[in-house]
């Protein structure tokens, strides 16, 4: 690598976070099972905005995380409790359902599955990292690193889930994609421990979980979709489109990410995170583009139409999360939510 080694000491070691403050029925719900306090509850799956609502994806997000590093104080038997299991499956449905609805499968011929995933990517627009690197104040950059954390301090783990799932020319891509992600073998340059470290240089708390109650329901969405995609075996071909569009959109933004905060006069040791991104990352579009997806429908045709589904989802989620972000900021307020507004009754 030609980017100096990035630290001489680590961000905290990821432990178990706390449970979060519950933002509805859902994750009161979820919540109260982790905790003991409830028995085998059934609730109404009903809400207005699946792809973003609160309490819907606090709730998943939840019964997710049990699958990670799971919560402190709670039994990690509870990741295969039967309730919690028929819940998320409800959780889960309404939330793949409503993304189905809005990005409907297409079908493609497996050799032009690369091609179409170079122009979901190309057509996607870059406005949080546009704001950032040419206009953002630190503030706005402490704001988007809180809402990253959801995913960046575990970085790589969703796609993980799909090693065992794949062979071949496949697998063989996905792991070395996965390899550079964890750091090659130096947890130094793990991504995850990489963006732990810019938030302490930030000011920020780089614990893994510690801003889960000011994280928004959009920004939940994006990470759920990961977890949805990972965890079921139905969904590996998904979970390999959104890989590869993933790579296709991450060189440039984080070129931008790094220059705004140079813009701004930090430190080089502030952005290696993002540097890193861009030299690895325009290594990975290629490798993603074509030894995984591209040779993935190859060899299971049958899962060409759920790798271009998995690119368009990501593109869906990350452009309503965008949406709400900018708006917050051009309104000049916090896109980040008021731990206050939900009620303390429900926190363990």
């Amino acid at each position: 690598m030609s980017i100096d080694h990035p630290m001489a000491t680590r961000p905290p070691a990821p432990t178990a976070s706390r449970l979060p403050i519950a933002r509805g029925p859902l994750s009161a719900v979820v919540i109260d099972r982790l905790t003991g306090r409830a028995a085998g509850t059934t609730v109404d799956v009903d809400v207005d905005d699946p792809l973003g609502d609160e309490d819907l994806h606090l709730a998943l997000y939840v019964c997710y995380e049990l699958h990670y590093r799971g919560f402190d104080g709670v039994d990690d038997a509870l990741e295969w409790d039967q309730h919690l299991l028929a819940l998320r499956g409800a959780l889960e449905s309404a939330f793949e359902g409503a993304i189905r609805d809005e990005v409907p499968t297409e079908p493609i011929a497996p050799a032009d599955v690369p091609a179409r995933l170079r122009a979901i990517a190309e057509a996607g627009d870059a406005q949080i990292a546009t704001f950032l690197g040419r206009s953002a104040e630190r503030w706005h950059y402490e704001e988007f690193m809180i809402h990253r954390s959801a995913y960046h301090l575990k970085e790589a783990d969703p796609h993980s889930w799909v090693i065992p799932r794949l062979f071949g020319p496949a697998k063989a891509a996905l792991i070395d994609i996965q390899s550079d992600e964890y750091g090659g073998g130096d947890v130094d340059w793990m991504h995850a421990v990489l963006f732990g470290r810019t938030m302490e240089l930030l000011g920020l708390d780089a614990r893994y979980g510690a801003y889960l109650n000011r994280i928004p329901g959009r920004t939940l969405a994006t990470v759920n979709l990961m977890s949805l995609f990972g965890l079921h075996r139905r969904l590996r071909g998904s979970a390999m489109g959104h890989l590869a569009a993933f790579e296709l959109g991450s060189a440039r933004p984080n070129r931008l990410y790094g220059n705004g905060l140079r813009r701004l006069g930090l430190r080089d040791d502030v952005t290696v995170f993002f540097d890193e991104h861009v030299e690895a990352d325009s290594v990975h579009d290629m490798i993603a583009t074509y030894d995984l997806a591209g040779a993935l429908a190859l060899q299971e045709p049958i899962l060409s139409a759920d790798i271009v589904f998995g690119a368009r989802a990501l593109e869906l989620l990350d452009a309503r999360w965008a949406d709400r972000v900018l708006g917050r900021w051009r309104a000049g307020s916090t896109s980040l939510l008021n731990a206050e507004r939900w009620s303390t009754a429900s926190h363990p």
